[in-house]
């Protein structure tokens, strides 16, 4: 049986040499030619939340200030939304001026309700809004404000049950298909 002595000076630099040319390799440039990745196109719908902090009530607790994240799952179904009825060619900016989710707090039940958002009929969803939407060149071909609103937002089977947003979500989607339904089909 012959007997090999392990040299670790040996090895470190084996080692060493091994990791120069790895670095070195990786450095070097490619000899292909890399595209970059298709650009996103820029969204027909832009949707802007003016002064959410004073907003009436876009939060998750009770003693909390406005949720940013709530705002922003507001503003992404917005957006989607929006793209399914706003034509190629069209441009449609939203300026959200005020949110009161549906329901509201009630801590005068005691510290175990602080955080529960109780949902009542005293208590509809309604969002505040701006709106104008134009053509390529830019000409405004509908424009206004409105509040949107349900005060019997509990009739509806709003989807799904789990959803935070359900009920705000759902009158959205009520106002997105009557104000530009019609120009969809156009």
């Amino acid at each position: 049986m012959e007997y090999i002595a392990f040299n670790p000076i040996k090895a470190m630099k084996s080692k060493v040499i091994v990791l120069a040319v790895l670095l070195v390799a990786a450095s070097a440039r490619p000899t292909f030619a890399v595209t970059p990745a298709a650009a996103k196109p820029a969204s027909r719908v832009s949707v802007v939340f003016v002064e959410p902090q004073k907003f009436t009530d876009l939060k998750r607790d009770s003693w909390g200030d406005y949720s940013p994240d709530l705002a922003g799952q507001l503003q992404a179904f917005m957006q989607e939304t929006g793209e399914r009825y706003v034509p190629a060619g069209m441009h449609l900016v939203i300026k959200v001026t005020d949110v009161d989710l549906a329901g509201d707090f009630e801590p005068q039940l005691g510290p175990s309700f602080a955080d529960v958002r109780m949902v009542r009929a005293v208590y509809p969803p309604r969002i505040k809004l701006e709106f104008s939407l134009t053509d390529a060149k830019g000409a405004v071909l509908n424009s206004g404000s409105r509040e949107i609103t349900d005060l019997a937002f509990q009739m509806r089977a709003a989807w799904p049950a789990d959803d935070y947003l359900r009920y705000e979500k759902e009158i959205l989607r009520d106002w997105f298909s009557s104000e530009f339904g019609r120009v969809a089909k156009n």
